[in-house]
């Protein structure tokens, strides 16, 4: 086969990098207009949790599968299905009336961005090979994918002022008509002769587990005598998680290829996604809210204030793939999630302000850290492996992204949720019984929810800002944790040199 010329390499990059876009608006957009959604449809907390979970949750339930059936089927093919599918699903979001109505486009949207995204970074990798070209090309993929992540929140702030609420979804439309037709110019098709069936049993499995996790978390449920739902659910999960490990161990072609995690590079990537996963991304989702609700900032001025948060992963990483060529992953992947951490805490050292201006800071810390994790990550994973596996490779880093996010979603609401109900306890004469329907409602960012028991918006404000506090602290100690523990996996250069000679 003949190398693409230039120009078609450069529609490819554009089609990757446009539809990197959408789904980075598509995630960090979403969390400035949940107070507006909020009213206008109207949601409660946990509608509000799905509403963002939805998209995550569809996102990680099929990206193995995508990356196989790219894998089987040719990635272009699946990568201009998905554009199509996208662009529908999102106007399908946009004429929504109803919360249950917009979970489920959104769960369809999810769906679709899980081909998109399976397949750009597995284009990325087979039409660009060469070491400084392949740096450069995820390089700009990773600053237009954080120009999404990076400008999502003033986006959707700046469009609900502007107009309303459905057109931060309307607006793909367009733009996905625009990528598809990158796409159909400059995408060449490839695929993998080895693959040639689909690992069903793999794709169930993980997505109960998934699903039943998630589900718990969000809902709040507590497996025990008086919630059989919930202990049901809870045994579902563990039995599948058995059934999946069970199954791919056991199949010739696995949607999950458990020998990949004998390359220390591949699985010290796998932990830096998850590490970035377990603190930057899930708390862009309630950052919003405490810019909004405990600071006191319209939704127009948190998106500003959002900038400080999320513009260093456009400016970040070329710089990080520049790293990545001289010093190699082990320093630069677990240095990004070191920096995350070390930001966090920054930013909880300035919340005690109880000032916006001095949490930017380490808004500013939190997003370098990540600028320089977030496409190292990528590369390391997908050059790990041989290249007639991008599809497996790129579907199991986004996966270990989508499944850390998922879950963190549902974990920092309930960190959030349990820790504004402790400092209504504490403040109030009856203690924290049956508070917890008046904390997820304050944890909402409706401060004027507890009117009606004695409670006072500074009351509320108070306690909002004393759960985001304990919210940091958690992302500081993930970050810092993954970080030291992809540091462990990716080993010594002796030790690397023994796994590859091994």
């Amino acid at each position: 086969m003949h190398a693409p010329s230039p120009a078609r390499n450069r529609a490819a990059l554009a089609a990757a990098c446009l539809s990197a876009l959408m789904l980075g608006l598509e995630i960090s957009s979403i969390p400035a207009i949940l107070p507006t959604l909020e009213r206008a449809l109207p949601a409660d907390f946990r509608q509000l949790q799905w509403i963002m979970n939805a998209y995550t949750i569809a996102m990680t339930t099929w990206l193995m599968a995508m990356g196989a059936l790219a894998d089987r089927f040719g990635r272009k093919r699946v990568f201009m299905a998905g554009i199509v599918v996208f662009g529908l699903a999102s106007l399908a979001c946009g004429v929504a009336t109803s919360a249950p109505a917009l979970i489920a486009a959104r769960f369809v949207q999810g769906s679709s961005g899980a081909a998109m995204l399976a397949c750009q970074i597995a284009v990325l990798s087979h039409q660009f090979q060469a070491g400084p070209e392949r740096a450069r090309a995820f390089a700009w993929w990773g600053v237009v994918f954080g120009a999404g992540l990076g400008f999502g929140p003033l986006v959707g702030g700046a469009i609900v002022a502007a107009a309303t609420w459905p057109w931060v979804f309307l607006v793909h439309g367009g733009l996905a008509i625009a990528t598809l037709g990158l796409a159909r110019r400059g995408v060449v098709e490839s695929a993998d002769p080895h693959a040639v069936r689909i690992d069903l049993a793999g794709l169930a499995t993980l997505s109960a587990t998934v699903f039943c996790l998630v589900f718990l978390i969000t809902e709040g449920r507590i497996p025990g005598r008086d919630d059989p739902v919930g202990t049901g659910l809870a045994l579902l999960g563990l039995a599948s998680l058995v059934a999946f490990v069970a199954v791919e161990t056991r199949t010739a072609r696995p949607m999950v290829d458990v020998s990949a995690f004998r390359h220390r590079a591949f699985s010290g990537a796998l932990l830096g996604a998850s590490g970035m996963n377990f603190s930057f991304w899930p708390f862009v989702i309630y950052l919003p809210i405490h810019f909004q609700a405990v600071l006191g900032h319209d939704s127009l001025t948190a998106g500003l204030a959002l900038l400080a948060y999320t513009l260093p992963t456009l400016v970040v990483p070329p710089v990080a793939e520049r790293l990545l060529l001289r010093h190699g992953p082990r320093r630069v992947i677990p240095l990004g999630l070191f920096t995350i951490g070390a930001g966090f805490l920054l930013m909880r050292t300035g919340a005690g302000f109880g000032s916006g201006l001095a949490m930017l800071p380490g808004c500013l810390l939190a997003g370098i850290g990540l600028g320089l994790t977030n496409t190292p990550v990528t590369n390391t994973a997908t050059a790990a492996l041989p290249v007639e596996r991008a599809g497996m490779a790129s579907g199991m880093d986004m996966s270990a992204r989508m499944i850390s996010l998922a879950l963190n979603i549902a974990v920092m609401g309930a960190i959030l949720v349990r820790g504004i109900e402790a400092a209504l306890g504490r403040a109030l004469p009856g203690g924290s019984s049956g508070l917890r329907p008046l904390a997820e409602a304050v944890a909402a960012g409706d401060l004027g929810a507890g009117a009606a028991h004695g409670v006072t918006a500074a009351l509320a404000r108070s306690a909002l800002a004393q759960g985001f506090d304990g919210l940091m602290l958690y992302g500081a100690v993930c970050a810092c944790g993954l970080g030291a523990l992809s540091l462990i996996v990716f080993g010594s250069a002796a030790a690397r040199a023994r796994t590859c000679h091994g």
